[in-house]
């Protein structure tokens, strides 16, 4: 009984130290740190640290930091064509004649893309939805870059349209509502192969496995049967 009086002492004293709030010297360096805890993963302790760790370093150092990201924000583009980021109004997928316009690959986002290229195994364009549908989380087909999508497959200009969202509930309902919009085209429509593992986030895959998954996809309505 003792022991575990003890144990709990221990762990309720350690939550009470983590827990209450952090005081400063400083209301600028509060201000930066409650703004760089807001970046995924990060917290307020690890944005304390980073945020100290500028603070060491030259001057010139961390203002070309800042300097970097507000030129980002300001300045960065999205590609009219597949909706990926780019520094012009065409991306340089899109812009390169030796890749295959015809056929057009399905992705989420922009780290999809880049998952997708360091695999070298895939020669033709995106379309990048900049999201999944998931009533959850209030994103319906209306939030994402569909329309655009089926208007490209409704010119007639794609032979084949190829599904590489995550194999998750949302990856699949947008994959399926996706089909539905354009079953009456003419236009091949195949999903990734189920190499990776379904649940998992396609920009976590091994580039040896999605490559692989990109070369031997197969038709999506074949996918819809085995689900």
């Amino acid at each position: 009984m003792l022991w575990k009086e003890s144990f709990f002492l221990k762990h309720f004293f350690y939550l009470a130290h983590n827990l209450r709030p952090m005081e400063f010297s400083s209301k600028l360096l509060e201000n930066a740190v409650n703004e760089v805890s807001q970046l995924p993963g990060i917290g307020k302790r690890t944005a304390l640290r980073l945020v100290l760790h500028l603070l060491n370093q030259p001057e010139d150092q961390t203002l070309q930091l800042s300097l970097s990201l507000q030129k980002m924000r300001e300045e960065i583009n999205f590609c009219k064509n597949c909706h990926n980021i780019s520094d012009t109004d065409l991306c340089e997928i899109c812009a390169n004649p030796n890749r295959d316009a015809k056929l057009v690959c399905v992705v989420e986002d922009i780290r999809d893309v880049m998952a997708i290229e360091n695999t070298s195994q895939y020669r033709g364009h995106y379309h990048v939805l900049g999201g999944k549908i998931s009533p959850m989380d209030g994103v319906g087909p209306g939030d994402l870059n569909i329309p655009t999508l089926v208007q490209k497959v409704k010119s007639g200009t794609m032979n084949e349209l190829i599904f590489a969202l995550s194999s998750t509930m949302e990856g699949d309902t947008t994959n399926f509502y996706i089909f539905k919009q354009i079953e009456d085209c003419d236009i091949i429509t195949t999903t990734i192969a189920r190499g990776i593992s379904v649940g998992d986030e396609l920009e976590y895959a091994d580039e040896v496995t999605l490559g692989r998954s990109i070369l031997n996809r197969i038709p999506f309505e074949s996918s819809l049967k085995s689900t």
